[in-house]
């Protein structure tokens, strides 16, 4: 196996740092986008083990996301304390996508891209019908964590900036281990990697558990710190879109590709909310399309030697006619 640069790493660990320290010297403004970057950092790293390595278009994010929040917010309501709920929601949520990915890996491409939205459906209707348990549509409220909204929310950025880094670790272990290469196998052909004798089955499971343990900590850890949670917003259809999409801005299946799309994801959805709040939807599904269209392998995978030199190319033919003109001056 290639040895792996480590430039990476290092670029991580500049930005965790600027995210740990920068936002809480400035106001609240910068802290809440700091956490949404941290927050959905992750959530796209854990998109990148199924969706980027393995290739298979998941759209369950949503779904694992939401039990996270409703796991952690009982366990809370149960006496639990705040940080054992948050371990606890990622351990049950891992479960249950073990349980699940058995069934539904099974199925392939848009089979598999349908089945996995289903379970973001049916994991509202559970919730949203389960009143005596989950509140059902009228949401359940969550104890609040300890201290001022200062600290709360400077708590809160240090444990999504954890998660997030636990995530990027983990997209490091897989990219550097032959777990990584049985992925990418499938991704090219899974019917061929079946024959070189890479357990498909095993190591789509395994990548399937690990995009869902990640989201349902950050589930948890948000549902503290908002306070209250319903089955609409903790199940959104919108956020299992999203992820898949900031993946793909960035770079699906590198490593900074997920982080490089959700930062740049969350700023440009910031400008869109404060200058054009009608127009927010249509414009970022204008950004999908032409995502999809001219920008299939994400901002990472782009030759920017390519595009440097094919500018330079057209320069050069401008400056060739400027300079007989000053010689004839």
């Amino acid at each position: 196996m290639p040895r792996k640069s480590n430039w990476p790493l290092v670029i991580m660990a500049v930005w965790v740092l600027i995210l740990a320290t920068v936002p809480t010297a400035l106001g609240n403004y910068e802290m809440r986008i700091a956490i949404s970057i941290a927050m959905f950092t992750a959530l796209a790293l854990s998109w990148n083990f199924i969706g980027g390595y393995t290739g298979y278009p998941s759209f369950s994010t949503a779904a694992f996301y939401g039990i996270g929040c409703y796991v952690g917010a009982l366990a809370q309501r149960n006496g639990v304390p705040a940080a054992a709920a948050w371990l606890a929601a990622a351990v049950v949520v891992g479960g249950i996508s073990w349980a699940i990915g058995s069934v539904v890996l099974r199925l392939k491409g848009h089979y598999f891209a349908i089945g996995s939205i289903a379970l973001v459906d049916v994991s509202r209707l559970v919730v949203s019908s389960w009143g005596s348990l989950t509140g059902g549509g009228d949401g359940l409220n969550v104890p609040l964590l300890d201290g001022r909204p200062p600290e709360v929310s400077g708590l809160v950025l240090k444990v999504m900036l954890f998660i997030m880094v636990c995530a990027f670790i983990a997209n490091v272990i897989v990219d550097r281990t032959r777990l990584g290469f049985g992925l990418r196998c499938i991704e090219q052909n899974e019917d061929a990697a079946d024959m070189v004798g890479i357990n498909a089955t095993r190591y789509k499971t395994a990548a399937y558990v690990l995009s869902a343990v990640f989201p349902a900590a950050v589930g948890a850890v948000y549902a503290s710190w908002v306070g209250y949670i319903d089955p609409t917003d903790s199940f959104a259809i919108l956020l299992t879109i999203k992820v898949p999409v900031m993946v793909l801005l960035g770079g699906a299946g590198t490593l900074l590709g997920p982080v490089v799309g959700a930062v740049a994801f969350i700023l440009l959805e910031e400008v869109f909310w404060a200058n054009f709040l009608e127009w927010n939807r249509a414009i970022m599904g204008a950004i999908i399309v032409l995502l999809i269209f001219f920008l299939p392998g994400g901002l990472l995978k782009l030759d920017y030697r390519g595009i440097i030199a094919g500018v330079q190319r057209r320069l050069r033919p401008a400056r060739a006619a400027v300079q007989p003109e000053r010689k004839a001056g």
